[in-house]
């Protein structure tokens, strides 16, 4: 295995925090918006978008990776979800 470097500046290395995600789709890529909400307002705070084959391999790994935390800290516990009285869009 090749080893590959990945430059990050510091804005990028501190991260996002999101507590909502929507997912969409076409033919062609999925879309995966992070969001930060506190109702009745919200940003979006990253965007990725990626192929179908991509996204079933990401799916994989956090699945594999939720299943590790789980065996070493404990079930998580499902929170419920957020009610839909609240929208989303984008300035124009």
């Amino acid at each position: 295995m090749q080893n590959i470097q990945v430059k990050a500046d510091d804005e990028t290395l501190k991260g996002r925090y999101a507590n909502m995600m929507q997912v969409s789709h076409n033919v062609e890529e999925f879309a995966m918006d992070f969001m930060n909400v506190f109702p009745p307002a919200g940003i979006l705070t990253a965007r990725i978008i990626t192929s179908p084959g991509h996204f079933k391999r990401i799916t994989r790994a956090m699945q594999d990776n939720l299943s590790r935390y789980e065996r070493s800290f404990g079930e998580i516990k499902v929170a419920e979800e957020p009610g839909r009285d609240f929208g989303f869009t984008t300035k124009q």
